[in-house]
């Protein structure tokens, strides 16, 4: 496939609900451990982490817990350095779950990557988990040099204002040299799509257990999963875009 001609040359994607279903069985458990592990009370089921995933970034969302359901612990003067902590301690529980295998790729994402490969398309990752739960995912699911196949992994704290502010994508296509005209971003929520189109991305979503019904409007489509869309399909997606811009 002659990625040239028809002007896509990069995949841009999304980590968490995008390549893995990692927030419900991953990540909120890793909070509550992290929350036990300090000696705290606190315990996001369900339905209230349904909620606290429209904050992007786990100290955000630590911090805007805290302010919504227990204001009292923000006037602690370590309040700062409890919240790193309890946000490094997280991070440690989730690398662990990953690597027991319990958070497999969404259907259809292991496919697409190796179709991209094979094509010729550069990879790459624009998310606000941090660089080691993106490292230990694509190592558990994927393969052990899975990491090396993105040629640029946009994570973390390596720009101030996470999603839904466009920062990280613009990020990322610094450093991949590209205009955004060129890239397809893969998403799965409001947050990441706003992210996405604001950086003048065309993307893709597909919803996840947690952003099913949001406002994706402004996507090129909106799909329950990757399971039945090949290179091809994205490529089509792409085209048409291109045509009626």
């Amino acid at each position: 496939m002659n990625t040239q001609s028809d002007g896509l040359r990069a995949l841009i994607f999304d980590v968490d609900g995008t390549i893995s279903d990692t927030e419900r069985d991953g990540h909120r458990i890793a909070f509550n451990l992290a929350f036990a592990d300090a000696g705290l009370d606190w315990r996001w089921d369900e339905a209230l982490y349904g909620e606290l995933l429209a904050v992007t970034g786990g100290k955000e969302r630590i911090r805007y817990f805290v302010e919504h359901h227990c204001p009292e612990f923000s006037a602690r003067p370590d309040f700062d350095s409890l919240v790193k902590s309890l946000h490094a301690t997280k991070t440690a529980h989730y690398v662990r779950l990953v690597e027991s295998g319990v958070l497999p790729l969404r259907p259809g994402v292991a496919r697409l990557i190796a179709e991209a490969r094979d094509a010729g398309l550069r990879l790459a990752i624009a998310t606000t988990t941090t660089p080691e739960n993106v490292a230990v995912l694509l190592r558990a699911s994927m393969a052990p040099e899975a990491v090396s196949w993105f040629e640029v992994i946009g994570a973390g704290d390596v720009v101030p204002a996470k999603k839904p502010a466009p920062d990280i994508y613009q990020w990322v296509l610094e450093r991949l040299k590209l205009p955004a005209s060129a890239c397809l971003a893969l998403e799965d929520s409001e947050n990441g799509l706003k992210a996405s189109l604001a950086a003048g991305l065309p993307t893709l979503v597909t919803e996840g257990e947690y952003t099913r019904g949001q406002n994706f409007a402004g996507a090129l489509a909106v799909l329950p999963d990757l399971a039945n869309t090949r290179l091809a399909d994205l490529q089509t997606m792409f085209k048409q875009n291109l045509s009626s811009t």
